[in-house]
């Protein structure tokens, strides 16, 4: 299968699939035309999660990863712009404000979804699914990790302060039971604060692709960005934001992930 230039794709060996929708800056610069500002509509990018998540291929699993900005589209959102959360703030499948509100566009300027979906949100997921079905084929049942990571505190989207680890599984039907469990109790473990199917419960990914039936078992991580940066807790601008990665900053969560994915990759080959 060719993929895009916007796309990276690494086939692995194990029955694990690496989902980084949300990782990608690039905006082409005749759409960055028509945004108020370069750095709001990267404000909400996914900041350093490919780099935190460097080890996944080295562990045999499969990577899918869009350069594309998720203010250019985002494909963990429904196609059909069904929210997914109902009656809370949220962003749309090509966004038009922030995660604050701010809005992206300058005034007139509307994004054209159909030609965006076309042109970046299918073949992402062509990509996805193709890799999800690779591995199956190969392993029988795979799990599919969808990355993610969002500020501590955005008072729009939630009150108070994000726990650090946030395990999505669309309340429990995108995996099985004893996976989720499992999850559960390795974060718990991390001695952070977690808590399972919160405010994010998984976006159309995990909806998506989780079959647990089938065989696919998907589940959401949505990392506070302070338990992988030094972040700056509140109201951020363009001189405090992004806080740039530190390997060492990192460290321990990294090692918590890494066992986390030998867990996931565990589960699927004794299921298989």
């Amino acid at each position: 299968m060719t993929h895009p230039p916007f796309l990276t794709v690494h086939r692995g060996t194990a029955p694990l699939v690496i989902s980084l929708p949300h990782t990608g800056t690039d905006i082409p610069p005749e759409l960055e035309a028509d945004l108020v500002s370069p750095w709001l509509a990267r404000k909400d990018c996914d900041w350093w999660i490919e780099q935190l998540y460097d080890f996944a291929a080295g562990l045999g699993a499969s990577v899918v990863r869009t350069a594309i900005s998720r203010t250019v589209i985002d494909v963990n959102r429904d196609p059909s712009g069904v929210s997914l959360y109902p009656g809370q703030a949220t962003t749309e499948l090509c966004p038009t404000t922030t995660f604050d509100g701010e809005p992206l566009y300058k005034e007139g300027r509307t994004p054209d979804v159909a030609a965006r979906r076309a042109a970046f949100f299918e073949p992402y997921h062509a990509s996805l699914a193709g890799e999800i079905a690779a591995a199956r084929e190969v392993h029988g049942t795979v799990v599919l990790y969808d990355c993610h990571s969002i500020r501590s505190v955005i008072p729009r989207l939630f009150e108070g302060t994000l726990p650090e680890l946030d395990l999505g599984t669309n309340a429990g039907a995108s995996c099985a039971p004893e996976l989720e469990a499992a999850l559960a109790a390795l974060c718990r473990g991390t001695g952070r604060s977690f808590v399972s199917n919160g405010r994010f419960k998984g976006g159309y990914i995990t909806r998506q692709y989780g079959r647990p039936e089938a065989g696919v078992h998907a589940v959401q991580m949505e990392l506070a960005c302070r338990v992988y940066l030094a972040e700056a807790l509140g109201a951020v601008g363009p001189d405090n934001w992004p806080t740039p990665y530190e390997p060492a900053y990192a460290g321990a969560l990294r090692d918590s992930l890494i066992t986390l994915f030998k867990t996931l990759i565990g589960f699927a080959r004794a299921r298989a």
